[in-house]
């Protein structure tokens, strides 16, 4: 992505919502149910099948070796629309704000950094290594990191260090490390109450347009401009979610990020028409998806999407950040074997792909984060 966690990601890694949730009561009930926070993690599974669409389908680079030319040519009709499935990371980034919110109010420091560490690494490990024993096979036509590269990624660091990066996506995993590390500082460690949490998202608000005005890469890398507007964002919303829709404050803050969100990603993905591009995304239409993730986040924090409350919502966002970790290169794998293999047309292709994509998520989910995920939890912070 490009994620574009785009992610959007990263598809952020959430909690069981269900489970963790706290039990706010505004005007004598309950602010959170399952049937919403099942429909939160519908919404990261859409966010991470447009991140997907954009990688198989929107763009050109190594996925057109896999393909055998320009998806433009395998796809002219929906190319065109694939396009904008990069803005997926920006909703991730969205819901990534509502999520770490809710599930880091109330707890210690060590049980937050216990929480986000558990759920980000052991998936993350495994593609890692699967990516990288993948691309070393032969007959694989992608080139494999050298090992100290690879051992070099466990980290997650990749980034800051200079090193190349064995998954594509996690870029985004770097910005949702960041957003931690400053929720964790200014909000968790001090103690999350409506005021600070205010506070955090009017100061970092202000203080990212000010990075962005000095031109200092230390700033930029701390403060990152061009997506804390989706991180705050999905705070204010989850503000609405637990004090309820008349809060103007709130209002206020979803409202700025907007604004300013739809700046950054007009301002980075738009280009002028021209036949040289492989697509072109309008403002219109950049604007317009950008206030859908915004709409729809909101949507399942007032309560409006209560009627989608489908079990399989929750298995769903469980294989949602396993899947947005392998598809891509493990997808352009899938889609050579596919296509130029086994001789499938391009619309037959792309589907079985993130099928199977999604079956290899469930592998990691069922096989390597319900394991580890509470073995490395219970390390960090014992008292749990």
């Amino acid at each position: 992505m490009s994620a574009p966690q785009l992610t959007a990601g990263p598809p952020p890694a959430a909690p069981d919502l269900a489970r963790t949730a706290p039990q706010p009561a505004i005007q004598g009930r309950s602010r959170t149910n399952s049937s919403r926070l099942r429909a939160l993690d519908g919404l990261r599974l859409l966010a991470a099948l447009m991140v997907a669409a954009y990688h198989f389908g929107g763009r050109d680079g190594e996925i057109s070796q896999a393909w055998g030319g320009s998806p433009a040519d395998q796809f002219p009709t929906a190319a065109p629309l694939f396009a904008y499935g990069c803005l997926g990371v920006q909703i991730f980034f969205v819901i990534s704000g509502f999520v770490i919110c809710l599930s880091g109010w109330g707890r210690t420091l060590r049980a937050f950094v216990a929480s986000r560490i558990s759920r980000l690494y052991p998936a993350y490990w495994a593609a890692i290594l699967l990516v990288t024993a993948v691309f070393a096979l032969p007959w694989v036509a992608y080139k494999a990191l050298p090992p100290s590269e690879v051992l070099t990624n466990l980290t997650m660091l990749q980034q800051p260090l200079g090193v190349d990066r064995v998954l594509g996506v996690c870029w985004t995993l770097w910005a949702e490390m960041r957003f931690y590390a400053l929720f964790a500082l200014c909000v968790i460690l001090p103690g999350a109450t409506r005021g600070r949490v205010v506070l955090f998202c009017a100061g970092w608000t202000l203080a990212a347009a000010l990075a962005q005005t000095a031109h200092e890469p230390l700033l930029d890398t701390v403060l990152m401009p061009e997506y804390a507007p989706y991180f705050i964002g999905g705070i204010g919303l989850y503000l609405l979610h637990r004090y309820g829709a008349r809060d103007p404050i709130a209002w206020a803050i979803v409202l700025v990020s907007w604004l300013i969100g739809q700046h950054y990603a007009v301002e980075r993905l738009w280009h002028s028409a021209s036949v040289d591009a492989f697509s072109y995304r309008s403002t219109t239409g950049i604007i317009a998806v950008i206030t859908l993730g915004f709409a729809l986040v909101a949507a399942v924090a007032l309560g409006k999407l209560q009627w989608a409350n489908w079990r399989w919502l929750t298995v769903a966002g469980a294989l949602t950040y396993p899947f947005y970790l392998v598809h891509e290169h493990l997808g352009w794998v899938v889609v050579r074997a596919l296509h130029h293999g086994a001789g499938l047309p391009s619309y037959a292709t792309l589907p079985l792909t993130v099928g199977l994509m999604l079956l290899l998520a469930w592998v990691l989910h069922r096989f390597i984060e319900r394991p580890l995920t509470p073995v490395l939890k219970r390390s960090i912070d014992p008292r749990r």
